[in-house]
């Protein structure tokens, strides 16, 4: 089924393709500025760390629907071993076999392409089984550092969860970005909470899967106009899981890292993050989140900090 007249219009409307120059590699990162972190770390008055990532673990995240993403395959390659003789100091070292997104992770500009083309307009095949992406590599992502500013749909609805259907619409964004009383702004790092975590942090990794409340295909724009520099949100599959359209399945991740060049993260645990916040009566915070440098990679692990 081709993509339909719906996804192409709004495609048009966000595209950010040369926007940053021909050689462009990391899109709407570009917005990440020396002057957005340093009002970035104004927002930093306690000091309070908050951790986003869910432990890596063998019976983690991953269900099998996606296929070879494994959780991590954890194995000790050295336990106490005194490598230079008897009675020297000894080592312990392990070993990780892991799909790069199998927990909370950033989804890099190669990890969807669609009509043949990744952002920026260069060729899909300019990923390889071998050479992997040749171009937009999440390495490139070298150093994300931002304002953050947490966007809980679920708290503004009144909600702990919301439910599995719930498609998170621009109307949505603006009730949170009203309860959060800070208007997003260009360079920010979007969280946006809908509590579906619970069900995974609950033990319910197949109800965690599917259904799946998420971001709606009418979401791209509202970021695309306030300028967002990257959107992580509480689910698996970032967007509603079905789809809204039917038979469009990921429109917004090809809309997000295709079109407008845009990162997106999943399986962030948003739950103490959304506490904090509530008793601060503050929803910005300086962020911490530069995924793992794997040359090539289509996305990576990332252990983010927001710190208030």
């Amino acid at each position: 089924m081709s993509l339909p007249p719906a996804f192409h219009d709004i495609a048009e409307r966000v595209n950010n393709w040369g926007r940053w120059g021909e050689d462009d590699e990391i899109g709407t990162l570009n917005l990440i500025t020396d002057a957005t972190v340093r009002a970035a770390a104004a927002t930093v008055t306690r000091g309070h760390r908050v951790p986003l990532a869910v432990p890596l673990r063998h019976d983690g995240i991953q269900t099998g629907m996606i296929p070879g993403r494994v959780n991590p395959l954890h194995t000790m390659i050295a336990v106490n071993t005194e490598l230079f003789g008897p009675d020297t100091v000894a080592t312990s070292d392990d070993t990780v076999t892991m799909g790069l997104q199998a927990g909370t992770h950033w989804d890099g500009l190669t990890h969807v392409s669609h009509s043949g083309k990744i952002y920026n307009g260069r060729p899909a095949t300019s990923v390889t089984a071998h050479g992997r992406a040749a171009f937009s590599g999440i390495e490139t992502a070298r150093h994300v550092v931002a304002r953050g500013v947490l966007l809980d749909v679920a708290r503004a609805r009144g909600e702990s969860r919301l439910p599995g259907g719930h498609a998170v619409t621009p109307e949505d964004l603006a009730a949170a970005e009203e309860l959060a009383g800070a208007r997003v702004r260009s360079g920010d790092i979007v969280l946006v909470r809908t509590g579906q975590i619970q069900r995974y942090l609950e033990g319910d990794r197949e109800a965690y899967a599917f259904p799946s409340p998420g971001l709606s295909i009418r979401t791209p724009e509202w970021f695309h106009a306030r300028d967002v520099a990257a959107v992580a949100n509480d689910t698996l599959t970032f967007e509603i899981f079905p789809p809204e359209i039917e038979g469009l399945w990921l429109g917004v991740h090809a809309l997000h890292l295709v079109e407008m060049g845009m990162p997106q993260g999943q399986n962030w645990n948003l739950e103490e993050l959304s506490e904090a916040c509530a008793a601060e009566r503050r929803y910005t915070f300086l962020l911490s989140a530069t995924p793992e440098p794997f040359t090539g990679g289509a996305g990576a692990p990332v252990a983010p900090v927001a710190v208030l």
